[in-house]
């Protein structure tokens, strides 16, 4: 007699930490949320892939995907799951680690493809790390993302945010208690879009340079995606936090304009 494993379905302490997020947010800030995911997508499988400019990001996009009814699971450093609360916290909602620079890395694709067969919608950011291009623009990204579509069959959707990293800095939790005060009196606006969905269906995964193709045209698609959100600011940001280290080594091909 067969089994079938039920659909991953959100714990509702997941739930709750999204309202959660939506009220930090609201808050801390002023929240647009433009695109759309199409509905038949919204509870998986499904790949969102998003840009990382702030550590304010999480609950950013933990707040937007809850104006459209989803609840995604997101792929985290692995030092967020080794901390004594937050750890526990990310395990029993379902969250997926990441342990980069160690061997072990390779078994988050091997979860996140599990996640996705049992129906999740699974967040990541394909850039690997908060992006340190002094334009701020999204850097070249890890292949992970492109290979985690092709092993999972997962449409993926590209996701585009703005102005969260005018409420924490890089550097956080060093100078957090400043930039929270900051905008609790500035509430910035933050912005994030949802952009269409993304086909690779041409790329054969194996083949030399898949990998590589399908990433950067995912980063090209987050791009596009971002630049309605900028358009007053397209090159330097307004906002420059002195914290934030520079690196142009993984700067991006592709630039708007």
């Amino acid at each position: 007699m067969e089994t079938t494993t039920p659909p991953w379905r959100p714990p509702l302490l997941w739930r709750a930490a999204q309202a959660l997020a939506h009220a930090a947010v609201a808050l801390l800030g002023r929240l647009e949320v433009t695109g759309d995911v199409p509905a038949h997508l919204r509870r998986g499988p499904l790949i969102l892939a998003a840009n990382h400019i702030g550590p304010f990001d999480p609950i950013v996009l933990a707040a937007a995907c809850r104006a459209l009814g989803v609840a995604p699971r997101f792929m985290a450093t692995g030092g967020l799951f080794r901390a004594p609360v937050v750890g526990a916290l990310m395990r029993r909602t379902g969250h997926l680690r990441v342990d980069r620079g160690t061997a072990a890395v390779h078994q988050a694709l091997v979860d996140a493809c599990a996640a996705i067969a049992a129906g999740s919608v699974v967040l990541v950011y394909p850039e690997g790390r908060i992006g340190l291009d002094p334009s701020m623009w999204p850097e070249r990204g890890k292949t992970g993302t492109a290979r985690l579509a092709f092993a999972s069959g997962a449409p993926i959707v590209p996701v585009a945010h703005w102005g969260s990293h005018e409420v924490l800095p890089y550097r956080a939790p060093k100078g957090m208690l400043r930039g929270i005060a900051r905008a609790l009196l500035r509430r910035p606006v933050i912005r994030v879009r949802f952009g269409d969905p993304l086909d690779l269906t041409d790329l054969t995964p194996g083949t030399p340079g898949a990998a590589r193709r399908g990433t950067d045209r995912i980063i090209d698609a987050i791009t596009d995606t971002l630049v309605p959100l900028r358009s007053d600011e397209p090159q330097r940001p307004r906002h420059v936090d002195p914290s934030r280290p520079v690196d142009t080594s993984r700067a991006h091909r592709r630039r708007p304009g």
